[in-house]
């Protein structure tokens, strides 16, 4: 399709703006460039989808041509026809993307796409270097039940230790029911083990924080670019050494509220200043959902507490290869399969339980 090279020619270009200091200093067309960006990457990841189903359909009609092995043939011949239909199906979808570009970057359609995106953040709790293990243990047990429930994974900023864990790593997740399952993942975890660097033999508790927020729609959130402090610094890896030469890592000041955060997770400058402005916009909107439920309640609620062994919501007992939810008193066996991903029967238990309250 000769209009898709022009496209993609035109999303070269894009990144090329995008990296110009200058273009921040003016926040709309910031944001309208940004726009551009993701209505763009739609149509190149939809096309790339489209030619490796294509190849792979030229691959079975060789196979079925050759006919070498039986059993193969027969493999190829059902591929064949699921690959075709999946073939339609793509070419429609790519149709109507290149052909409807205004209705799609619309603030309501773009706002209905967006709106059930979350940003999750894990960080080390109290345990030291176990803490850090147990919160990477978590981020890959919560990727794993993301790609289980079909849905996109970006990490947005990490800060990986010395032994393979994280102090912190923040994502989003999105495309599809991402809130109303994941929501019951915020609060303090609590894992109970041996670690591999215990020579005694004796169980060890620690904890790592689960924060969920929501990511804003279009309209639910508006940043002054005066209120922003927008430092580049080297990213950084285990131990603190730097990991390039180029500053690529981003530092956003939200100076009102003093709200700092930071992403450093890519070797683009460009990209990690729009993860880092995720981030921000999702703090910013929880922050304000917070003092909208302070007037009407009178109290705050919060979802880590003082990230304490104590204010938990589940434990992990790998002894006894439990993991019990507090909030439902009930426990689930099979731990090593729960830290694999599957986390459908403990998030099915908490909805039904919210339901019946």
């Amino acid at each position: 399709m000769p209009e898709i090279e022009a496209l993609k020619q035109e999303y070269d270009e894009i990144l090329q703006k995008l990296s110009d200091p200058e273009l921040i200093s003016n926040w709309g067309k910031f944001e309208e460039v940004q726009k551009r960006k993701n209505y763009l990457e739609k149509i190149i990841e939809k096309e790339k989808e489209l030619r490796e189903t294509k190849d792979r359909i030229e691959e079975n009609k060789l196979i079925i041509t050759v006919k070498e092995d039986q059993e193969l043939v027969n493999l190829a011949e059902t591929e064949l026809q699921l690959l075709s239909e999946k073939e339609k199906v793509l070419e429609g979808e790519l149709k109507r993307l290149i052909s409807q570009p205004e209705s799609l970057l619309s603030p309501d359609k773009i706002g209905a796409k967006e709106g059930d995106a979350v940003i999750v953040e894990i960080r080390e709790g109290t345990g030291g270097e176990e803490a850090g293990l147990f919160a990477g243990e978590l981020f890959n047990m919560h990727s794993k039940y993301a790609k289980n429930q079909g849905w996109q994974l970006k990490v947005l900023d990490s800060h990986p230790t010395e032994l393979g864990g994280f102090k912190e790593i923040i994502f989003e997740l999105r495309n599809g029911d991402v809130f109303a399952k994941i929501k019951y993942e915020g609060g303090v975890h609590r894992v109970q083990r041996i670690p591999k660097t215990e020579k005694t033999g004796r169980i060890h508790t620690s904890t790592a924080t689960v924060v969920v927020l929501s990511k804003p729609k279009t309209a639910q959130l508006k940043i002054n670019p005066n209120d922003l402090k927008i430092d580049f610094y080297n990213a950084s890896g285990p131990g603190g050494q730097n990991v390039n030469k180029r500053k690529t890592a981003v530092r956003l000041t939200h100076l009102p509220t003093g709200l700092v955060v930071t992403s450093q997770v890519s070797r683009n400058q460009q990209e990690n200043k729009e993860f880092a402005f995720s981030i921000l916009e999702a703090k910013l909107l929880e922050q304000k959902q917070i003092a909208e439920e302070d007037k009407i309640s009178g109290k705050r609620r919060s979802q880590i507490g003082g990230a304490k062994r104590a204010e938990k919501i589940r434990t992990y007992n790998f002894p006894q290869d439990r993991v019990t939810d507090h909030r439902i008193k009930k426990n689930f066996h099979n731990i090593e399969a729960i830290m694999e991903g599957k986390l459908e029967p403990i998030i099915e238990a908490l909805q039904k339980s919210e339901t019946t309250q």
